[in-house]
């Protein structure tokens, strides 16, 4: 079998939930991905909303499963010696689809080859196969060690939790509330005096709300650095539940930033006649919505949807909107794969 060898690696990345402008949601998702020669395999499949078997919240037993599925110490789940590459992020049915392949051994060599997306039982190569992408062939040791470390590991990562720091009040009731409806973990608490350091570790990031004064936020910091854990620090930028939501998902993003789909948001500012223009950069073809949010006079939330399309490599300009902007606004870039904020300028 002729196919030129390809590097093996895993990364970590994300499928990043939210909280949309119409009340909708999707889920937050955790998972190893596939680096197929230095790029996540991800990249190669267009804009697909879709995460890989080795996701953070499966049970230690299924994501062992999956492994050695992948190094076919365990029979291929589907026929035809076919493995699920990548599947649904929010059920993983594969009515809903996947991306499949083969995977066999070459004498040491492991290839990947005939991915297709499938819906059933069966895989269509003629309708429904994946052209111009594989086969892959990996070095056996190199393979082996890198899904065996996952191993070595005891399963997968841990599931993201967020600690709120500040009073019970409705704003943080609402966002821990939408946290956990996207799948994230969210405890509300004025301190973390006395918290053992076991506890803390289970934490990604660390969200300050509007009542929690610089000793509280310093005494926060210190309790982690004491327990050496490490974490991202979150300032809301304004209280409005689905831009908070976003600060944190981001925040919470532990994927390399060269595997990162969207991998810049700015804003330049506008005039008095014109409103300004966000400045978005992607690094592979995705699709990429912005959604501004503001406060009105009656400090209600108001959110406006900016754009929504699919964008080519490189540095985009979309302008916010067709007036200028009244008070402090802000715009969200979002992908399959991540979440970026950025305020307007004044």
């Amino acid at each position: 079998m002729s196919a030129a060898y390809a590097t093996f690696g895993l990364a970590p990345a994300t499928r990043a939930g939210g909280v949309r402008a119409d009340g909708g949601y999707q889920l937050h998702r955790d998972f190893v991905d596939f680096i197929v020669d230095g790029r996540p395999l991800l990249f190669q499949l267009s804009d697909l909303d879709a995460v890989s078997p080795l996701a953070s919240d499966v049970p230690p037993a299924i994501f062992t499963a999956q492994v050695r599925c992948l190094l076919l110490e365990a029979e291929p789940p589907l026929p035809g010696d076919r493995y699920v590459i990548y599947g649904c992020p929010e059920c993983e049915d594969l009515a809903c689809g996947a991306v499949t392949a083969l995977i066999e051994r070459d004498g040491d060599d492991y290839v990947w080859r005939d991915f297709a997306w499938q819906t059933g039982p069966h895989a269509d190569l003629e309708l429904n196969g994946y052209r111009g992408i594989g086969p892959f062939r990996f070095h056996g040791p190199g393979y082996r060690e890198a899904l065996g470390a996952l191993l070595a590991d005891s399963g997968p990562p841990a599931a993201r939790r967020v600690l709120l720091i500040g009073a019970r009040v409705a704003l943080f009731a609402r966002l821990a509330a939408a946290l956990r409806t996207i799948g994230i973990g969210a405890d509300i608490t004025r301190d973390a005096d006395g918290v053992p350091a076991e506890e803390l570790r289970c934490y990604g990031a660390v969200a300050f709300g509007p009542t929690a004064g610089e000793p509280e936020r310093a005494a926060v910091r210190e309790a982690f650095g004491r327990a050496g854990v490490t974490v991202a620090y979150v300032d809301g930028l304004a209280p409005i539940v689905p831009l908070l939501v976003a600060q944190i998902e981001h925040a919470l993003d532990r994927s390399p930033l060269p595997q990162r789909r969207l991998a810049r948001l700015a804003v330049a500012a506008g005039t008095a006649v014109a409103a300004g223009t966000a400045v978005v950069e992607v690094t592979a073809p995705c699709r990429v919505r912005l959604t501004a949010y503001r406060l009105d006079r009656f400090s209600r939330p108001r959110a406006h949807e900016l754009f929504d399309g699919v964008l080519e490599p490189g540095s985009h300009r979309v302008p916010l909107d067709g007036r200028p902007a009244r008070g402090a606004s802000y715009v969200v870039a979002r992908t399959t794969g991540g979440v970026l904020v950025a305020a307007t300028p004044r």
